[in-house]
């Protein structure tokens, strides 16, 4: 069996856009007509530009090979061009290729990825998700100062209260202010002020129902992150996401050292060996690769393996599309170091549209597919349908400065 042709997707994610602008599929077909899916969660460059590095990183490393043959794909992939470092953007190129290797070996195999895996530890896996609007657009730029969820705190506690009557009881914010290309920055009083409220207001309003996850996207230095945590520790978050960018797991360590909330790191980092510093340094007590960057599943299975050892968990990350999301399912099934999944709301609307079959989604949890391979199939004919030709990127940064 060999791989013998490439097609690949960007398709663009309707409004609201929740999951992101778009998102980047592949398809691999072997010369037995085996079909398998992959995703990238990779946003460098653009999305077309990425489907051709795709393209081509398939063309050099995996037509006309053995699917089978992942640890050889990863060193001729991260070896590419005579690097042998972690590259975000061939990983994101790889890890889509990756795990449409393992569907089309779980279809071969007649059984789901994660019985290819050392089996399954869990049965249903909890997820959360993030609080979204009512109506409108997801992104809080895109509002700018009206009243929102991301910056009223009533609203939040409704959004939550009804998240967790939904059956969720983790729910995720992120009011702590813009994340700037110039971070880590001091946080503004008003910042640490707004997200102490918004902390408050949702635990009043789900109790102990369900975990606050506090999020945050590298913007604070470790003082300035510390002065946060310090903020939101009575409101007792599961975890304080992402407190400083990503670049220097040293600094990161100073804030877990200085607070009794979780730090939680991981959705912009790839392989192995980028996330062993941050398991080597105690910089974080939970990570969260995300399988359309970190590596594919067999990477992501070794980061998890890592992270073990040190008693370290798992909380796989996805703003992406649906392929991700089963990927993460059938890694997550195996983990006995996994703490919850990203859910995109209940995996419903578009996310539901890509699919053949919506990922099954039941009070509160992800139950992995029993299908084999990733146990989803793309629907090719709305991929089709929904080109995505706008300019920007997958997620951007605030480019000004911010000032006190």
């Amino acid at each position: 069996m060999i791989i013998k042709d490439v097609k690949t997707w960007v398709v663009g994610n309707p409004p609201p856009q929740t999951g992101g602008r778009y998102f980047i599929f592949v398809k691999l077909t072997t010369d037995g007509g085996v079909v398998g899916y992959g995703e990238a969660y990779n946003a460098t460059f653009g999305p077309h530009v990425t489907a051709k590095m795709i393209e081509d990183v398939a063309a050099r490393y995996l037509v006309g090979r053995d699917p089978h043959d992942i640890e050889t794909f990863f060193r001729l992939c991260y070896s590419s061009g005579f690097t042998q470092r972690p590259d975000v953007s061939m990983m994101g190129c790889y890890s889509a290729l990756e795990m449409a290797c393992w569907d089309i070996i779980g279809k071969e195999a007649g059984k789901p990825v994660y019985k290819l895996l050392g089996g399954q530890v869990h049965e249903a896996l909890r997820s959360y998700t993030y609080l979204y609007p009512k109506t409108g657009s997801v992104y809080p730029s895109d509002i700018g100062d009206t009243k929102n969820v991301y910056n009223d705190p009533d609203m939040a506690a409704e959004a939550a209260l009804e998240a967790v009557e939904q059956g969720f009881n983790a729910v995720k914010f992120d009011p702590a202010g813009p994340y700037t290309i110039y971070s880590g920055h001091q946080p503004r009083l008003v910042d640490i002020e707004l997200s102490a409220a918004m902390c408050k207001a949702v635990r009043e309003a789900v109790g102990t129902r369900a975990d606050i996850l506090f999020g945050t996207h590298g913007q604070f230095t470790a003082a300035g992150a510390i002065r946060m945590a310090k903020a939101i520790e009575p409101y007792d978050p599961l975890w304080f996401e992402e407190p400083v960018p990503p670049d220097m797991p040293e600094v990161m360590a100073q804030v877990a050292r200085a607070t009794s909330i979780p730090v939680a790191t991981g959705e912009r980092l790839t392989t192995k060996y980028e996330f062993a510093r941050i398991i080597e340094n105690r910089s974080a007590g939970i990570i969260q690769p995300d399988l359309g960057r970190s590596g594919g599943i067999l990477e992501t299975k070794k980061i998890a393996a890592m992270a073990e050892a040190y008693h370290i968990l798992v909380a796989p990350h996805c703003y992406c599309g649906p392929i991700v999301g089963a990927a993460n399912a059938q890694l997550a099934a195996t983990l006995p170091n996994f703490l919850i999944l990203e859910s995109i709301k209940t995996w419903d609307g578009f996310h539901e549209t890509l699919l053949k079959k919506k990922l099954h989604w039941e009070d509160g949890k992800v139950i992995p597919s029993k299908e084999p391979g990733l146990g989803v199939e793309l629907n090719e004919d709305v991929c089709d349908a929904h080109p995505w030709d706008g300019p920007m990127l997958h997620l951007e940064m605030t480019r000004q400065a911010l000032f006190p």
